[in-house]
């Protein structure tokens, strides 16, 4: 995605000595020791994980070399922690014991257990992984595009997709872009064997199905979702995709039979081209965003005025270019970090980051540590999600911005189809991606280019260009540096409707779940900040979503919004 703060659980990397002593043996008093285990844990993981984040947050803002490295190397300390194999064999003794009562003491076992399982990797072979993944990582920053002889950056490629007319320069810049995938595709087949492989050891079929589980997700039912989501949008998108495939031939000047890859302005078609005339950003021109979103969230009773003093929101020399979220402490030291300008974009980012502030302002502090954050990495990004739509929302720019009732009638039609056709776009190109990654796992040495536009062909509709068989799966990096972790993005955009179309029906009282704002009504506030955010990861997420809205998570909300 374009912008969130992705909490991605990703390989932990070991130091040569353990922080953690042993600890225990077990004995008949299991939730005892349990208990006493815990307390252990907490002492030493909470500072550790504050000392980490607030010097990853001083370390992005300075953009300085050595604030880098010191955050790095408190980042090895806080990972290292979960490297203790004495401790991960008293949480899988007490685990298999299966004695323990208490639901909240059951829930931490869980939740600490997976933390080490996922890191009880031979320390040798963690080593190996992290410098083949380094290494692919490296190839990745340093690859540039050969276009007629002229170097171009990822940047520099994506502009030529969007702005050029003439189809020979979009193939060439297609084309050359894809030439990181033939320098990259080995190292990644053999990271993913070296990924499978320790997973096995650690009793698992592979590494996606390590990672989903570790993340409390089941497989199975991550399947039946995206199959249920590709139900229901497949008809919508088959039209849609007629919509595009004839504003862009008549922009190429060709038949809609001859648009190939390179015409649909990005380089994996996973953001909409732009076939609809709407500049949303006339209506951020000289606005303060901050102020907006600041008065916006005190509106529905979340205020974040303490957030907003702490973050860090405007471009600086040599600061990170991106935006996100970071809890310091698990307490309420939450800060920002944006680069805001007077845009849409940056309108949308706003409010989304501050959506992730305020689901962890909103956790209950009385809560121990280990539940002190959401219910999982795809629950924020809905929050998120969630809001940053808002931006482009004609009711909220009439509540919130000001704009007239004249003016939102008329952009109301053209702002919705965007919206409505970026979401279908994005929601097609992470099925290829869930799929895809899922497959490779199961099987590395099939042959993955076939795999590919066999998957591109079905659930994007995009042909594959004429004898091409190149790895051009290996050019999308998330599929070599981010494993098995995409699907949650498209997730997070489903509990984004379900959670919008409860508030519409349940505390808005309405039918309309397509133009609400929320604006100055605090009890859609006091329901999410009761329902989604003071449990943390209390329940299991699907059990917090529940409890939440009454149902699981489901792909229909999703499908009433964006598809019906």
């Amino acid at each position: 995605m374009r912008k969130s703060f992705y909490r991605l659980f990703l390989m932990l990397i070991p130091l040569s000595l353990a922080i953690c002593p042993s600890l225990h043996s077990v004995t008949s008093n299991d939730a005892g020791d349990l208990a006493k285990f815990i307390k252990d844990y907490e002492t030493k993981v909470e500072p550790l994980y504050k000392n980490a984040t607030e010097a990853s947050f001083d370390a992005r803002i300075s953009g300085k070399e050595k604030d880098y490295k010191h955050a790095a190397d408190l980042a090895f300390k806080l990972n290292n922690l979960y490297t203790n194999k004495d401790d991960f064999k008293f949480l899988e003794k007490i685990k298999k014991h299966n004695k323990i009562k208490d639901p909240d003491l059951k829930r931490e076992l869980l939740i600490i257990y997976n933390a080490y399982k996922g890191n009880q990797i031979d320390p040798k072979k963690l080593e190996d992984m992290i410098k083949l993944q380094s290494e692919i990582e490296n190839k990745f920053s340093t690859f540039r595009a050969n276009v007629n002889g002229k170097s171009l950056t990822d940047n520099q490629v994506e502009d030529v997709l969007k702005t050029s007319t003439d189809s020979n320069e979009l193939k060439g810049a297609w084309l050359a872009s894809k030439n990181i995938g033939n320098i990259v595709a080995p190292d990644i087949v053999k990271l993913v064997k070296m990924r499978n492989a320790a997973a096995k050891e650690l009793g698992f079929k592979n590494y996606h199905e390590m990672s989903l589980k570790l993340s409390e997700q089941d497989p199975r039912d991550i399947e039946k979702l995206f199959d249920e989501l590709d139900r229901l949008t497949r008809p919508s998108f088959i039209s849609l995709k007629k919509d595009i495939n004839k504003f862009l031939a008549q922009k190429y000047n060709t038949s809609s039979s001859k648009l190939m890859p390179w015409h649909y302005q990005n380089r994996y078609f996973q953001e909409a081209p732009k076939i609809y005339s709407l500049d949303m950003d006339v209506y951020y021109k000289d606005k303060d965003l901050v102020e907006i979103t600041g008065d916006y969230y005190k509106g529905i009773g979340l205020p974040i005025d303490d957030v907003i003093d702490r973050s860090d929101l405007y471009e600086k020399p040599g600061k990170y270019q991106h935006a996100c979220c970071d809890n310091i402490d698990r307490k309420q030291d939450i800060r920002v970090t944006c680069n805001i300008k007077p845009n849409e974009y940056w309108m949308d980012t706003v409010l989304h980051e501050n959506g992730h502030a305020t689901y962890e302002k909103w956790l209950d502090q009385s809560m121990p540590w280990s539940f002190r954050e959401p219910a999982h990495t795809f629950t924020t990004e809905a929050i998120a999600m969630m809001f940053g739509r808002m931006a482009m929302n004609p009711q909220w720019l009439h509540d919130v911005i000001g704009v007239s009732k004249e003016e939102q009638n008329k952009i109301s039609d053209t702002s919705f189809k965007i919206l409505r056709l970026n979401q279908l776009v994005f929601s097609r190109w992470a099925q290829v991606m869930y799929r895809f990654e899922k497959s490779m796992y199961e099987n590395p040495e099939q042959d993955l280019n076939k795999l590919w536009w066999k998957l591109v062909e079905k659930y994007q509709l995009i042909k594959k260009p004429a004898g091409r068989h190149e790895p051009d799966w290996a050019t999308k990096i998330h599929i070599a540096l981010y494993p098995a972790y995409y699907h949650n993005y498209l997730m997070g955009e489903l509990l984004a409707s379900q959670l919008n179309y409860y508030i519409a029906k349940n505390i808005i009282k309405s039918k309309d779940i397509k133009n609400q704002s929320y604006a100055n009504n605090k009890d859609v506030g006091k329901y999410l900040a009761e329902k989604v955010f003071a449990p943390g990861r209390k329940y299991y997420w699907d059990d917090m979503i529940k409890k939440a809205t009454g149902e699981k998570l489901t792909a229909k909300y999703y499908a009433k919004q964006f598809v019906n």
